[in-house]
Order: C-alpha cells, then sequence, then structure tokens
C-alpha cells in the first residue's frame, strides 16, 4: 500500500436491507413468515410486516389486485404502525400462497 492510499480514509457505502430482496422462492416466503410465527408469536405488528415483506417482494400490485384492496391500504395495514385485521391477513397469506398454522404450544 502506498502512502497516499494509508492516509486517505475509506469511504464505505451502506445501503440498507430490504429483506424482500432475498424472498424469491414460495419456499423462503412461508419459511420466513413462520419464523416469524414460530419466533414472536406474540408480536402481531412484526408478524404484519413480515406479511408486507412477503407482499412486496411478491408484488405489492399483483397482491392489491388478488385480495381487492389497494395497494395504499395495504402498505399502511402492513407497515410497522399498520393493525390489519384479521380479515386482512387472511387475505394476504392466501393472495400470497401462504397458509397460517396451528400447533400445540
Amino acid at each position: 500500500m502506498t502512502k497516499a492510499h494509508a492516509d486517505k480514509p475509506s469511504k464505505t457505502k451502506t445501503s440498507a436491507y430490504d429483506v424482500a430482496e432475498h424472498l424469491r422462492t414460495p419456499e423462503e416466503m412461508a419459511a420466513y413468515l413462520d419464523a416469524w410465527l414460530e419466533e414472536a408469536p406474540d408480536d402481531a405488528a412484526g408478524i404484519a410486516r413480515a406479511l408486507g415483506d412477503i407482499a412486496r417482494a411478491k408484488g405489492m400490485s399483483h397482491v392489491a389486485r388478488e385480495t381487492g384492496l389497494s395497494r395504499e391500504s395495504l402498505y399502511r395495514a402492513l407497515s410497522a404502525d399498520g393493525n390489519p385485521s384479521f380479515a386482512t391477513v387472511l387475505k394476504v397469506a392466501k393472495a400470497l400462497g401462504v397458509r397460517l398454522h396451528a400447533q400445540p404450544a
């Protein structure tokens, strides 16, 4: 390394991590939602946000068409501050091709 390079601070570029960019297959999407349901079953906002991540990966316009809801209302309901109704959660899950399941606690 030359003296000139040693004196210059390196400029690391970072970008926000978006999990939706890494959810490519139905299996990955289901595993991601299942992890939320398993690890944080009482975190309704986190689970809704996970559904939102999967919806963005699948295409929010597609999910909106499948559910009959507007893109804007889906973004709002599935955001960190959202509070979707259970009916909305079921519609979104169906549109995403994932199922919620129950097991003894």
